[in-house]
């Protein structure tokens, strides 16, 4: 009796399995009938809208900061799998509040792929771009003709909805993306999901609307973007060029051979039990107590984490890292938390970032499982409102909400009274000797520094900046024009 139920269960699923793949040929079918996909090897769209900086919003749970996209053009060849985006952004008047490098005037950029091979080439001069692979692939996948495309050359199964059918397949080894096609045949909307070290499987959402026929090609004339539930690009399309000449990309052989670079973690002492740690984009901060550690910011990564903790051990190995202090929630300076509290740190961070936190952490990790989601163990938190002093009774650290900051309203600057340091992110960068001033939004950023730190009388000699190099206090007022 159990062996033919069991049967009769393996055939009902086969059939259902069978049934699906055959509706999804038939949706499909219809789809690239209904969009000129067969006989379209190539395209090039531009147009104008808004773009996003992701995970720089203001405060956690609220959209990205907004910025202007002047211009915007797109070409895909899809035999090649190769495709070239091109925009030129600009800030809104006045900036909007929130993160984001500052720049001044225009800001290009040039991102490309060709199969697996991504570079950015603002210049003359390609720049590898590898941890970008996936994502551009798959961006050329999330357009209406290229999900139809692959799709049919896949093992899809389709599900009717609401909205019309949702068609799923798997690519490029192990990501899924769910494409929906209306009852016109059109793509209205395509889902997949990215690693992100702050949010785990994160949801790229692409709505399609608006379609027009640009020669026998269908083509949406909006295209919005989510990526983590807010908008990250908002474009109206204003010109379709179907089977446009010279799409196809050659990657050069110096993205070709480009390898991953170790991450490195340098080392600097600052003054007895304080050392800078260096080699990236971002620093860290790490301060001795008597019976433990603590570290400042955990920036980019899980690996950059392991590099830093590697150094720690090594500056001082018979000690445990007893908290990690988190300046913002800014996902290039909040990237690397998870890997200190599965080394059981205690997580020092604004009051407003804890429930962010928790809900974020909670998500699915499937795609990149990291150390906590391998051997989970609840975070704990100490959360800082206007002001927390860490004190052993011997050497203090406080920790000082940056009244006033529009890049993020709950950052924290610390400062070693007794060693006359100042750490602090994103609100100055000490310029290169000799290089070019700050840019005008940095200006801001800084003086608003300055100034909660001019109402605290804080005596500072020195300053530990989360990006960039150590610098005199005295680079400080001079670089914001003070004399």
């Amino acid at each position: 009796m159990t062996k033919r139920f069991l049967s009769a269960i393996t055939t009902f699923l086969l059939l259902a399995a069978t049934a699906s793949a055959q509706d999804a040929k038939a949706v499909l079918q219809k789809a690239a009938t209904a969009l000129g996909a067969t006989n379209l090897n190539s395209v090039q769209y531009s147009g104008s809208g808004k773009a996003a900086s992701l995970g720089q919003s203001l405060t956690p749970q609220v959209a990205w900061p907004l910025l202007n996209v002047n211009t915007y053009t797109r070409a895909i060849d899809y035999p090649s799998q190769s495709s070239r985006e091109e925009m030129v952004r600009t800030q809104e008047n006045p900036p909007a509040k929130g993160g984001g490098a500052p720049f001044a005037g225009e800001q290009r950029q040039v991102n490309l792929i060709s199969g697996p091979y991504a570079w950015n080439q603002p210049g003359n001069t390609p720049i590898p771009a590898l941890a970008t692979s996936a994502e551009r692939q798959l961006q050329i996948l999330c357009t209406p003709h290229g999900f139809v495309k692959q799709a049919m050359v896949s093992n899809a199964t389709a599900k009717k909805t609401k909205g019309g059918t949702e068609v799923t397949i798997s690519a490029i080894g192990k990501y899924k993306v769910v494409g929906t096609i209306d009852g016109q045949g059109l793509v209205s909307k395509v889902e997949t999901w990215l690693p992100n070290p702050v949010l785990g499987d994160m949801s790229v959402e692409t709505t399609y609307t608006d379609y027009k026929d640009y020669s026998g090609v269908k083509f949406p004339t909006h295209i919005v973007q989510k990526q983590g539930g807010y908008m990250v690009l908002d474009l109206t399309v204003s010109n379709v060029v179907p089977n446009a000449p010279n799409a196809a990309l050659a990657a050069p052989d110096a993205v070709k051979s480009a390898a991953a670079q170790p991450v490195r973690a340098e080392s600097q002492k600052l003054a007895d039990g304080v050392w800078f740690i260096g080699g990236g984009t971002h620093n860290s901060v790490l301060i001795e107590y008597k019976d433990y550690l603590a570290v400042v910011e955990a920036p980019n990564s899980e690996e950059r984490s392991l590099a830093v903790i590697a150094e720690v051990k090594k500056l001082v190995p018979n000690k445990p890292i007893r908290y990690l202090i988190n300046t913002h929630h800014h996902w290039d300076h909040s990237s690397g938390i998870r890997t200190y509290v599965a080394e059981g740190a205690t997580v020092i961070t604004n009051e407003m970032n804890k429930a962010y936190y928790e809900e974020a952490w909670k998500r699915p990790r499937l795609l990149e499982p990291d150390n906590l989601s391998k051997s989970p163990k609840k975070a704990t938190f100490i959360t800082v409102k206007d002001k927390y002093v860490l004190t052993d009774g011997d050497r203090s650290l406080e920790l000082r909400l940056t009244e006033g900051d529009t890049h993020n309203a709950g950052i924290l600057f610390g400062y070693l009274p007794k060693e006359q340091i100042l750490i602090e992110a994103d609100d100055f960068t000490p310029p290169a000797p000799n290089g070019p001033a700050l840019v005008p939004l940095a200006m801001m950023f800084g003086n608003n520094l300055y100034e909660n730190i001019q109402r605290s009388k804080l005596d500072i000699q020195t300053i530990a900046p989360l990006h960039g190099r150590v610098v005199p206090f005295t680079e400080f007022p001079k670089a914001l024009g003070k004399g």
